[in-house]
């Protein structure tokens, strides 16, 4: 898994070939090389509307499902486990067109998921993401939260 990180462009690019986002319309629109941004799209079709003709909400939740657990496995590297726990959603409300997502990490959120994983502990970091339309809207707000244990260190007996 580790080469994928090497490059933001090339994890971009597979991403967006993923399936379950692929076929929801959901696009990578951009990811930092540093990998502390991101802005994912979604497109509303007749793959992914409701019966009113609006954003069906399993898919502008699944916008925001790999994304920052994957930004910060590039952070941490295979020195800790990073899964997604649990998620929230606050529909508010109805989505047409285009919408878009934005994820942000900073240095300082970085040490301090690093500092409270440091022995060994799970922390359990949460994250708002607010789904906003063309007109820079709000129409939903998710709430992420991670899972991020330190991996103990293995000790090979020769």
């Amino acid at each position: 898994m580790e080469w994928m990180f090497r490059k933001s462009w090339l994890m971009k690019a597979l991403l967006n070939i993923w399936p379950p986002l692929f076929f929801s319309r959901i696009k990578l629109v951009s990811l930092s090389s540093d990998y502390k941004s991101a802005r994912v799209r979604l497109s509303l079709s007749a793959w992914n509307k409701n019966a009113v003709g609006t954003h069906f909400g399993g898919s502008i939740f699944a916008m925001t499902d790999p994304f920052y657990m994957l930004m910060l496995m590039h952070h941490l590297r295979d020195e800790h486990y990073v899964w997604d726990k649990y998620s929230d959603i606050d529909f508010i409300k109805p989505g047409k067109g285009k919408i878009y997502a934005d994820f942000e990490l900073t240095d300082e959120i970085i040490d301090n998921i690093k500092a409270k994983a440091q022995n060994g502990e799970k922390y359990l970091p949460s994250f708002t993401i607010d789904i906003k339309d063309e007109n820079n809207q709000v129409i939903a707000k998710v709430t992420k939260t991670l899972y991020v244990r330190k991996k103990k260190k293995r000790v090979i007996n020769s």
